[in-house]
């Protein structure tokens, strides 16, 4: 007789009530993804830089129109909360302090693949299309390139397209912003 095996999925309150009582370190570099508490890969130097190059563009760039966040989490639904590298916020007053970020407030996510390429783009891309995020960038810092996901759709994002050193991005919520590849793969 098969006995199928039932997996628990953690709620995100079920998440945070494991950080404060020290079941998850501080320091514990985790991300809830569809119930499941993920260890995420370490930064490394070149990561790093990639997303401090990144910040440095979007919060010139977007200047008070917007929030740009570094490795901050997004609050999605009930069961999942992952931290991108670099999330661009409509403005809110409060800056999500109030209330969390969630898929409404979003308007771009940056991620930097140094080592996560695969999960990122299996895994977190299908995950921000669900929830409908507008548009998804992946900085591959080993095959220097940046894919740009757009149209969001339950199954994934239905437009991908890369871009190369030299070659520049225009985000869909500010389209008076060009980002070249090299200002973020350095």
């Amino acid at each position: 007789m098969a006995v199928e095996l039932k997996r628990y999925r953690f709620t995100r309150s079920d998440y945070h009530r494991m950080a404060q009582t020290g079941i998850l370190s501080p320091d514990a570099r985790v991300e809830l993804i569809d119930g499941e508490i993920i260890e995420m890969s370490p930064i490394g130097r070149r990561h790093m830089a990639a997303v401090d190059r990144a910040n440095r563009v979007f919060t010139r760039g977007v200047g008070d129109e917007a929030i740009v966040r570094v490795q901050g989490s997004i609050a999605l639904a009930d069961h999942a909360e992952p931290e991108p590298d670099l999330a661009i916020f409509r403005y809110r007053d409060d800056f999500c302090g109030m209330t969390e970020a969630t898929e409404e407030a979003v308007l771009l996510i940056v991620e930097v693949a140094d080592t996560s390429e695969w999960y990122d783009r299996t895994t977190k891309a299908p995950l921000y299309a669900r929830f409908g995020i507008p548009e998804l960038w992946i900085a591959d810092l080993n095959r220097d390139f940046v894919t740009r996901y757009t149209e969001p759709t339950p199954d994934g994002y239905a437009t991908t397209q890369v871009f190369r050193r030299g070659e520049s991005l225009t985000p869909i919520a500010f389209p008076d912003l060009a980002v070249n590849v090299t200002d973020i793969l350095g």
